[in-house]
Protein backbone atom coordinates (compact mmCIF):
# COMPACT_ATOMS: atom_id res chain seq x y z
CA UNK A 1 0.00 0.00 0.00
CA UNK A 2 1.61 3.28 -1.02
CA UNK A 3 1.17 5.95 2.23
CA UNK A 4 2.23 9.48 2.59
CA UNK A 5 4.04 10.16 6.12
CA UNK A 6 1.88 12.53 8.27
CA UNK A 7 5.38 12.95 10.76
CA UNK A 8 8.73 11.20 10.47
CA UNK A 9 8.29 7.77 11.62
CA UNK A 10 11.86 6.14 12.69
CA UNK A 11 12.99 3.40 10.30
CA UNK A 12 10.46 4.57 7.80
CA UNK A 13 10.96 7.93 6.67
CA UNK A 14 10.64 11.59 6.77
CA UNK A 15 7.61 13.77 6.87
CA UNK A 16 5.72 13.99 3.52
CA UNK A 17 7.66 11.48 1.81
CA UNK A 18 5.44 8.34 -0.33
CA UNK A 19 6.53 5.39 1.26
CA UNK A 20 5.31 1.68 0.26
CA UNK A 21 4.76 -0.69 3.27
CA UNK A 22 2.67 -3.84 3.78
CA UNK A 23 -1.18 -3.16 4.40
CA UNK A 24 -1.65 -4.41 7.96
CA UNK A 25 1.45 -2.54 9.36
CA UNK A 26 -0.37 1.02 7.41
CA UNK A 27 -3.95 -0.25 8.76
CA UNK A 28 -2.69 -1.34 12.48
CA UNK A 29 -0.18 0.86 13.03
CA UNK A 30 0.64 4.03 10.80
CA UNK A 31 -3.15 5.23 10.34
CA UNK A 32 -4.33 4.91 13.95
CA UNK A 33 -1.77 6.76 15.41
CA UNK A 34 -1.87 9.62 12.64
CA UNK A 35 1.85 8.93 11.28
CA UNK A 36 0.75 8.17 7.68
CA UNK A 37 -2.15 8.57 5.61
CA UNK A 38 -3.53 6.73 2.24
CA UNK A 39 -1.80 8.35 -1.27
CA UNK A 40 -4.05 9.25 -3.52
CA UNK A 41 -3.14 10.82 -6.50
CA UNK A 42 -5.20 14.34 -5.27
CA UNK A 43 -3.11 14.00 -1.94
CA UNK A 44 0.61 12.86 -3.92
CA UNK A 45 -0.11 16.23 -5.84
CA UNK A 46 -0.86 18.50 -2.69
CA UNK A 47 2.06 17.00 -1.12
CA UNK A 48 4.08 17.50 -4.21
CA UNK A 49 3.46 21.24 -4.13
CA UNK A 50 3.61 21.63 -0.67
CA UNK A 51 7.50 20.10 -0.99
CA UNK A 52 8.36 22.08 -3.76
CA UNK A 53 7.09 25.60 -1.83
CA UNK A 54 9.36 24.33 1.28
CA UNK A 55 12.26 23.77 -1.50
CA UNK A 56 11.90 27.41 -2.37
CA UNK A 57 11.54 28.95 1.17
CA UNK A 58 15.01 27.32 2.40
CA UNK A 59 16.58 28.24 -0.95
CA UNK A 60 15.46 32.02 0.23
CA UNK A 61 16.83 31.42 3.47
CA UNK A 62 20.77 29.96 2.32
CA UNK A 63 20.06 33.16 0.09
CA UNK A 64 19.59 35.41 3.12
CA UNK A 65 22.33 34.04 5.44
CA UNK A 66 24.76 34.24 2.42
CA UNK A 67 23.95 37.74 2.21
CA UNK A 68 24.31 38.40 6.10
CA UNK A 69 27.37 36.41 6.17
CA UNK A 70 29.05 38.67 3.33
CA UNK A 71 27.60 41.52 5.29
CA UNK A 72 29.50 41.05 8.75
CA UNK A 73 32.77 39.44 6.94
CA UNK A 74 35.59 41.72 7.53
CA UNK A 75 33.13 44.45 9.49
CA UNK A 76 34.49 46.27 12.75
CA UNK A 77 32.60 46.49 16.26
CA UNK A 78 33.61 47.84 19.54
CA UNK A 79 32.44 47.31 23.37
CA UNK A 80 33.27 49.61 25.82
CA UNK A 81 34.32 47.94 29.48
CA UNK A 82 35.95 48.66 32.94
CA UNK A 83 39.27 47.66 33.09
CA UNK A 84 42.06 47.36 35.47
CA UNK A 85 45.36 47.21 34.06
CA UNK A 86 44.21 45.45 30.49
CA UNK A 87 42.00 43.17 32.48
CA UNK A 88 37.97 43.66 32.25
CA UNK A 89 35.75 43.56 35.51
CA UNK A 90 33.42 40.95 34.26
CA UNK A 91 33.86 39.47 30.77
CA UNK A 92 32.34 40.05 26.84
CA UNK A 93 29.69 37.32 26.67
CA UNK A 94 28.06 36.39 23.88
CA UNK A 95 24.81 37.85 24.86
CA UNK A 96 26.94 41.76 24.91
CA UNK A 97 28.35 40.75 21.55
CA UNK A 98 24.61 40.05 19.73
CA UNK A 99 23.31 42.89 21.60
CA UNK A 100 25.89 45.15 20.06
CA UNK A 101 25.55 43.29 16.78
CA UNK A 102 21.89 44.55 16.56
CA UNK A 103 22.43 47.77 17.53
CA UNK A 104 24.22 48.08 14.07
CA UNK A 105 21.24 45.79 12.53
CA UNK A 106 22.76 42.62 12.29
CA UNK A 107 20.45 40.37 14.00
CA UNK A 108 22.37 37.40 15.25
CA UNK A 109 21.46 34.02 17.89
CA UNK A 110 24.22 34.19 20.58
CA UNK A 111 24.26 30.03 19.62
CA UNK A 112 25.72 31.56 16.25
CA UNK A 113 28.02 33.27 17.51
CA UNK A 114 31.31 30.59 18.49
CA UNK A 115 33.36 32.15 21.63
CA UNK A 116 35.93 29.09 23.12
CA UNK A 117 35.34 31.84 26.43
CA UNK A 118 34.00 34.86 27.65
CA UNK A 119 36.28 37.74 26.20
CA UNK A 120 38.61 39.41 29.05
CA UNK A 121 41.11 41.28 28.06
CA UNK A 122 41.04 44.80 25.88
CA UNK A 123 42.39 44.61 22.30
CA UNK A 124 41.25 43.16 19.17
CA UNK A 125 39.44 39.61 19.28
CA UNK A 126 38.53 38.02 15.90
CA UNK A 127 34.80 36.39 16.44
CA UNK A 128 33.53 33.26 14.12
CA UNK A 129 29.41 32.79 13.51
CA UNK A 130 27.77 30.02 12.50
CA UNK A 131 24.81 30.61 10.81
CA UNK A 132 24.19 27.01 9.90
CA UNK A 133 23.81 25.56 6.32
CA UNK A 134 27.47 25.48 6.00
CA UNK A 135 27.37 29.43 5.97
CA UNK A 136 30.37 30.84 8.56
CA UNK A 137 31.81 34.28 8.89
CA UNK A 138 33.96 36.50 11.37
CA UNK A 139 34.21 39.93 12.58
CA UNK A 140 37.00 41.81 14.77
CA UNK A 141 35.73 42.47 18.16
CA UNK A 142 37.36 45.73 19.55
CA UNK A 143 37.36 46.36 23.67
CA UNK A 144 38.25 49.55 24.81
CA UNK A 145 38.31 51.33 28.25
CA UNK A 146 35.31 53.03 29.07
Amino acid sequence: MKIILLQDVKSLGKRGEIKEVSDGYARNFLFPKKLAQMATPEIVKKTEAQEKQRVEKEKEEIGKKKKLAESLQGKKFTIKAKDKKGKLFGSITAKQISEKLAENGFVIWEKCLNIAKPIKELGEHKIKIDLGDGIATEFDLIVEKE
